[in-house]
């Protein structure tokens, strides 16, 4: 019961992820993407700025955090690079598809380094996980998942998971007790460094002119929901429940969107995606239930 609720906040960040994926449609084109996420960590960061320095404790613990949070802000910027690179030359479909191969593999990782067991039972959930949300991708049509054509998009958003396997891995690894506020804000500042770089490195303009009411509520809605508060939260589950458990709810994932698409947009669910949606449900209880809690952080 003690645990009951980090598995309630786990399936609340996937949510809240899940509308970033509609928030991040209506963003997508107005600029490059590392301007848009540069300002999605850096609002984020100064919701948290005065909170830092309000207390010196906080602040000599941000600097002992921040070499750390630095490592892993940087495999989270890898993954968006990785994402919007890859996407160049790929299509969303490919790269949906191929995001549910990241549950396992933070399991398979999560037993070399946390000693975490795997049976073979639960390497068989996670291809039914899998499985059911590639069905809910390609929305329950056998032909379109079959003619899936892997590019060099695709091998870099590849990369781009494994770098998101890093970051969740990283989490629980580098955890030495601190304030998860304050691990959070040095990785939302240490985000916005390597964003800052990329942009630097590319000679990409920043274009926050573009931006009207309508883009600004989609834009706030990814700073201080789907960034500041899933990070914040992405860290006290993984803490407590381990990388393993918090990535199962991933599969998750489509189903919301689903259902967010259906609330706001009113664009009905397909009845050829409920076999998917099931499939993913039951795989995510089943991981849950069978996957055990990783040792806590040093």
């Amino acid at each position: 019961m003690n645990t009951l609720k980090y598995h309630l906040l786990s399936v609340l960040v996937t949510a809240l992820v899940a509308g970033s994926f509609l928030s991040s449609a209506q963003l997508s084109g107005v600029m490059n993407p590392f301007s848009l996420t540069l300002l999605r960590f850096l609002l984020a960061a100064l919701v948290l700025l005065p909170y830092i320095l309000l207390a010196k404790p906080r602040i000599r613990m941000a600097i002992r955090v921040f070499p750390r949070s630095l490592v892993m802000s940087l495999f989270f910027a890898i993954f968006f690079i990785c994402m919007f690179k890859g996407l160049e030359t790929t299509t969303a479909l490919n790269t949906g598809t191929l995001y549910t191969l990241v549950p396992f593999m933070t399991a398979m990782a999560s037993v070399l380094l946390f000693k975490e067991t795997i049976s073979l039972q639960r390497l068989g959930v996670y291809l039914i996980g899998a499985v059911g949300t590639c069905w809910v991708v390609v929305r329950g049509d056998l032909a379109t998942l079959l003619s899936l054509d892997l590019n060099q998009g695709d091998g870099l958003f590849l990369l781009g998971c494994v770098s998101m396997v890093c970051f969740w891995l990283s989490m629980k690894l580098f955890h030495r007790g601190e304030d998860s506020v304050v691990t959070v804000f040095c990785t939302l500042v240490g985000g916005a460094l390597w964003m800052a770089l990329a942009l630097l490195v590319l000679e990409q303009p920043l274009d926050w002119a573009r931006f009207d009411a309508r883009l600004t509520g989609h834009m706030l809605y990814l700073a201080f929901f789907a960034t500041l508060v899933s990070t914040f939260i992405i860290h006290k589950t993984t803490v407590v429940l381990g990388p393993a458990k918090v990535m199962a709810y991933i599969y998750l994932s489509p189903v919301f969107v689903a259902v967010l698409m259906l609330l706001l947009e009113g664009k009905a669910i397909p009845v050829a995606v409920y076999p998917g949606i099931l499939l993913s449900i039951v795989s995510t209880v089943v991981l849950q239930l069978t996957t055990p809690k990783s040792a806590p952080g040093r």
